[in-house]
């Protein structure tokens, strides 16, 4: 019972506007974070599991996770989806035919600014280059969202 009660009412809230906001202090991501561990402490039988093998048990992913999957399904969206018009200027392709996996690579800006190293269009290009290309090459937002849920256990 308290699973999909906190699936339906907390979560949204923890990931509401996460995207541009995306939490970089540590102490930010873990107040977050303490809020999810709390509510998987509170189910019967999982109470003596680690927060790992609580999430493992309950197949959820942790918050962190789970911005990284919104980040990347943005991204998947400005690149070759609903906002391609919009997301033209966003992202620099890498203009390769030399590049392992995936033919639609990213190119990593560099900045001295620490606030433009942590933005949304940098923190995705990391992870964008080193999914499998029969992700980023997928057809439409409903296959990337199937694919990117096997891909994404390896990524973090």
């Amino acid at each position: 019972m308290i699973l999909p009660l906190y699936c339906a009412l907390m979560r949204p809230h923890l990931e509401y506007y996460v995207q541009p906001w995306s939490p970089q202090h540590k102490k930010d991501m873990d107040v977050l974070g303490q809020v999810q561990k709390r509510a998987m402490k509170v189910i019967r039988g999982l109470e003596y599991l680690s927060y790992e093998e609580r999430l493992r048990e309950l197949e959820l992913f942790s918050l962190e996770k789970r911005r990284l999957w919104g980040d990347l399904r943005a991204a998947f969206q400005y690149l070759k989806a609903a906002y391609k018009k919009a997301g033209e200027g966003l992202f620099t392709k890498v203009c390769s035919d030399t590049t392992r996996g995936s033919g639609s690579k990213l190119k990593e800006d560099r900045f001295s600014l620490d606030i433009r190293k942590k933005s949304f269009t940098m923190r995705v290009v990391k992870h964008w280059n080193r999914l499998p290309r029969e992700a980023v090459d997928a057809p439409s937002l409903a296959v990337f969202k199937a694919r990117l849920g096997g891909a994404l256990s390896n990524l973090v």
